[in-house]
């Protein structure tokens, strides 16, 4: 049935059924609204005008019936924007970063919606604006930098721009000194790109039609590039390239991955012809990062059964496994998830029992020291910087009530020294809210860690609505970090609150393991089971939590939608990837082959099509009374196209028997990460802020 009209101010677009059947593994699928897919949706990722006219008309109808009913939430939306906007420093700027001679920054100006990249002499101040990203982004309704990075010489800027959201980037030349962008463009690649050490060549990562990073090039200045130089191919459509090098600047790494598996090859970084070197070939579930010290590398990675990493050493000359030797062994539960390699440091980013710390080791006789912060919960993050040959790292810290500081630390004399602290013009009170880390039983026993944040005024007597946020895929695991936007909720007498369940790796490698493939439905019921801990903790109540996901995130909502619809008042899904069978079964698409060995290959193994059947959200909608849901989508996303947002709702409104609102909005002009200046963002966040406060009956409360 479709959802009643009840006190809406019109009626939602009706799209028109066009079942597509096929047969998998001896399963039929019916897609009713396959034609929501461009056909040339490759085109409309370079150029969005090539959307078919009847898809377009259907989207835009669909902004406009959000538009309508959320309409007597603007002024709110405009209050909520003005707040977010209050609590950031508009003329603001990183610390300077030291390379050589100059010091690297990036800076913002008040109004300006974009970051400009800047340098100073180093032991000056006089400022030269490398690269003005408001200068760039005139005339572009969407506009978004790749990396940008200056050549070991300091002589030239290479920098990647994507004016349409879909993540085809195009490489433009700088030269400081005069100021002048040469005429060499580089189309097509995947933003970024690593220069050799005689700054006249640099190496870079070229997409195919499906939006596949699959090869290396090498450009010399002053050539085009139809004379570039291919130096590496990935033949397998499951595997991405990407470049990087050592913190020596010794070599250029080249890698090949996909989510569990990784090999790198070295390219001298001193020869313009050098061609790469394997350091150890692939093998499935192994990933290894490499860094080089003097006759050796230095080698992160979990083989031989060290599921949560360890640190090896190998010479250069035999970079073969049977050569490794451990520099820091495995032990379980600790997960190393970065390292730097110095001059005479070894600095190693971890996380045991859910906490991150910074441990520093001295090469020369095995030292070793930690950096870690007393709060219950926190986030932890570190930076090598540019140079090799120092005793300094950079880290920063936050926590959900801290904002975020940065420090510049001295390895040998033990000295931080606090560099800045995140401004927030509009005031922020530290002792004005609570943070706090608890633990949820799951149905199979586990331990979820959740953290919590809340103002010190708000009643914890079950009366509070709760936003309850999660993803967990990939191993990514959500940082209890600061967040000027989620105080504008949480001075409205919401709790926060992060669940950090499986498919993360907050609790070990082990955690995300089994939250993936056949064990996928651990992350779903996870989250359900934070949702009724925080009611049988009478911090909440049924029916007053909001769902809040995105990306893998969005998955997730879906499927606790599905899951336990009762348990939430409403769901708010940002680029959600909802249509996970069709999307898995569709190898064309830019990142299934590479998703494969997170999900399952549904193509080839019926067992797979029958793990992701059976959770898929599009798939398992059924008839029931879902609560409010409000799903955001991109146009040019290549991440999670817009079509699958747009046909979950499509198919939600003809399942749903209660009267709630089922709304989609599409950004027209924008790609995964949603609209690209500052700003711009600020204003989307405010939409779903005030979705979030209209269907609580929160958009009257005064802000404490």
């Amino acid at each position: 049935m479709t959802p009643k009209s009840g006190n809406m101010p019109c009626l939602p677009p009706v799209p028109e059924k066009q079942p597509l059947r096929r047969i998998f593994h001896g399963y039929s699928l019916c897609d009713d609204y396959h034609w929501l897919r461009a056909d040339k949706w490759q085109e409309v990722m370079q150029d969005p005008d090539k959307l078919e006219t009847r898809i377009r008309d259907f989207l835009e109808a669909e902004n406009s019936y959000t538009t309508a009913v959320l309409k007597d939430t603007e002024q709110l939306q405009s209050i909520l924007f003005e707040e977010m906007k209050g609590r950031i420093k508009e003329d603001d700027s990183t610390v300077p970063m030291n390379d050589g001679p100059y010091a690297y920054y990036v800076s913002f100006i008040t109004g300006g919606q974009h970051p400009i990249f800047c340098r100073r002499p180093r032991e000056g101040s006089e400022e030269r604006v490398l690269v003005d990203g408001n200068a760039l982004a005139e005339g572009h309704a969407y506009f978004r930098f790749g990396s940008v990075s200056h050549s070991p010489e300091h002589t030239h800027v290479i920098y990647g721009v994507d004016d349409k959201g879909s993540e085809f980037y195009t490489l433009r030349i700088l030269e400081p000194s005069s100021g002048k962008v040469l005429d060499e463009i580089i189309t097509n690649t995947g933003g970024g790109a690593v220069w050799a050490n005689n700054g006249q060549v640099f190496y870079y990562t070229r997409l195919d039609d499906n939006h596949r990073p699959r090869w290396v090039y090498r450009h010399r200045l002053g050539t085009s590039q139809e004379d570039d130089e291919l130096i590496y191919e990935e033949p397998d459509t499951g595997f991405f390239v990407s470049v990087g090098a050592t913190q020596s600047r010794k070599f250029i790494l080249i890698n090949a991955h996909d989510h569990q598996t990784s090999e790198i090859r070295l390219v001298d970084a001193e020869s313009d012809t050098a061609v790469p070197q394997l350091v150890c070939t692939r093998e499935a579930g192994h990933e290894y990062s490499v860094e080089h010290r003097g006759d050796d590398l230095i080698i992160l990675t979990n083989n031989s059964g060290a599921e949560d990493f360890k640190i090896v050493r190998t010479p250069i000359a035999l970079p073969d496994q049977k050569n490794w030797s451990d520099i820091e062994t495995h032990k379980p539960g600790r997960l190393i998830l970065d390292m730097a390699v110095l001059s005479d440091h070894l600095v190693r980013l971890e996380r045991e029992d859910g906490l991150p710390r910074i441990v520093i080791r001295q090469f020369d006789d095995g030292a070793e020291h930690a950096i870690s912060f007393d709060e219950e919960a926190y986030s932890l993050s570190m930076s090598a910087g540019y140079e090799y040959e120092t005793h300094e790292i950079r880290f920063s810290y936050s926590s959900m009530t801290t904002p975020n500081q940065t420090y510049d630390y001295n390895m040998e004399t033990r000295h931080r020294r606090l560099r800045k602290t995140q401004e927030v013009p509009s005031g922020h009170i530290i002792e004005s809210y609570v943070t706090r880390r608890l633990m949820a039983p799951a149905h199979d026993g586990e331990q979820v860690p959740v953290t919590l944040l809340h103002h010190r005024d708000t009643l914890l007597d079950g009366s509070a609505p709760t936003l309850l946020y999660g993803y967990g895929a990939y191993g990514i695991s959500i940082p209890a970090s600061f967040s000027t936007s989620i105080l504008s909720l949480v001075d409205r007498g919401f709790i926060y609150a992060i669940a950090h369940i499986r498919g993360g790796k907050d609790r070990g490698y082990r955690w995300y393991r089994q939250g993936r493939r056949d064990q996928k439905s651990n992350s779903f019921k996870d989250f359900i089971s934070v949702g009724e801990f925080l009611v049988e903790e009478g911090l909440t109540t049924k029916g007053n939590i909001v769902g809040h996901g995105g990306s893998a995130g969005g998955m997730l909502m879906g499927a606790v939608a599905n899951m336990a619809p009762d348990l939430f008042k409403a769901i708010i899904a940002e680029v959600p990837f909802v249509d996970v069978l069709n999307t898995i079964l569709d190898e064309t698409l830019p990142l299934t082959p590479p998703e494969w060995p997170e999900w399952g290959n549904p193509i080839e193994s019926k067992e797979a099509y029958e793990w992701i059947a059976a959770y898929s959200p599009y798939d398992n909608v059924t008839a029931q009374d879902y609560p409010h849901m409000l799903a955001l989508a991109g146009l040019t996303d290549p991440r999670v196209t817009y079509w699958e947002p747009a046909k979950w709702i499509a198919r939600l409104r003809t399942h749903n028997t209660s009267d709630n609102l089922l709304l989609l909005k599409t950004n027209m002009e924008a790609g995964h990460g949603g609209a690209s200046g500052r700003f711009d963002r600020l204003k989307e966040v405010a939409l779903y802020y005030a979705f979030a406060l209209k269907v609580t009956n929160k958009t009257d409360v005064t802000v404490k």
